[in-house]
């Protein structure tokens, strides 16, 4: 097989009617879709340069532009949000979801934009590029993190992004808020997952209160200074928090995820300058990831 080859037979005549018909011009219908959207997957997967971009994906210029496009116009969250519906629809989701973040380094390349300094804001406004590009100084240098919340079987249900020195707890009320699978047919949309799995990073009195009121059972383990927080108190202190260490174990399917993602070269190092576009990957390789497991299922 080429190595230039994405997306098979079957793949693309599902996510083909998906893909938008207009530019919004008139007289300037999309062409070669298939082509230009196996071009960025290509790009992503092998970390080359736009401009390297093998001449049988057509116009390096115009495989990028459309990216920008359906990154800042939401086709690829509304065709990810498609492919989970149908998912769904058939029982491929497994609703024990798993939590976590991971940091990558950005590049130089992506770092030459004007930035707001010193922003810890998070980037949940999906449609709209935050000022400081979700690019912040951490331990590492300037990074970025990718939020993502995946299924029982490591599949990726959430993408968000954060500056890199941002925590993880502050974000995970937008990324549980952020969980929404349309049903096909009747039906409102499923938010509510059966289990949260998460580190400790997550454990905050505020994050189980919201889980519990939702009827979602908790499996974070406690930090040991709320432990001794908690020891200290007395009666006070409440119950110790219950942890069902078997279901813990499975937690490791967010960091197998991660593993996954960062097998295309150009997530694992951030060259895209804007976060609309870095992001868009992300979401993108969720789509790769959902077209392999749907398979020929109708």
């Amino acid at each position: 097989m080429s190595r230039t080859a994405v997306l098979s037979e079957s793949e693309w005549a599902r996510i083909e009617p998906m893909m938008p018909s207009s530019s919004g011009r008139p007289g300037r219908p999309f062409q070669d879709h298939r082509r230009v959207m196996e071009g960025i997957i290509y790009r992503y997967r092998a970390g080359i340069p736009w401009r390297d971009l093998p001449e049988t994906f057509g116009p390096w210029q115009t495989v990028w532009k459309r990216h920008r496009r359906f990154s800042g116009d939401g086709t690829w969250n509304s065709i990810l949000a498609r492919l989970l519906s149908e998912a769904d629809a058939v029982g491929k989701i497994d609703w024990e979801v798993s939590v976590d973040s991971t940091v990558n380094r950005a590049h130089q390349h992506a770092t030459n934009l004007p930035r707001t300094t010193g922003a810890l804001s998070n980037y949940t406004n999906l449609l709209e590029e935050p000022p400081e590009h979700a690019i912040d100084r951490s331990r590492g240098g300037l990074t970025t993190k990718i939020h993502q919340l995946c299924d029982g079987n490591m599949r990726p249900l959430v993408v968000l992004l954060g500056t890199g020195q941002g925590g993880d707890s502050p974000l995970f009320p937008e990324v549980m808020a952020s969980l929404s699978v349309d049903r096909i047919g009747p039906g409102r949309a499923r938010t509510r997952p059966d289990r949260v799995l998460a580190d400790k990073a997550y454990s905050a009195k505020a994050h189980r209160a919201m889980l519990r009121k939702r009827n979602i059972q908790v499996v974070i383990p406690e930090r040991s200074d709320q432990v001794g927080n908690r020891k200290r108190r007395g009666r006070n202190g409440g119950r110790p928090v219950g942890l069902d260490k078997e279901a813990y174990k499975r937690r490791n399917v967010i960091e197998r995820s991660f593993n996954t993602l960062k097998q295309w070269r150009g997530l694992a190092t951030r060259y895209d300058k804007l976060a609309l576009t870095y992001r868009g990957e992300a979401v993108l390789s969720a789509i790769v990831v959902w077209l392999h497991e749907l398979g020929d299922t109708p």
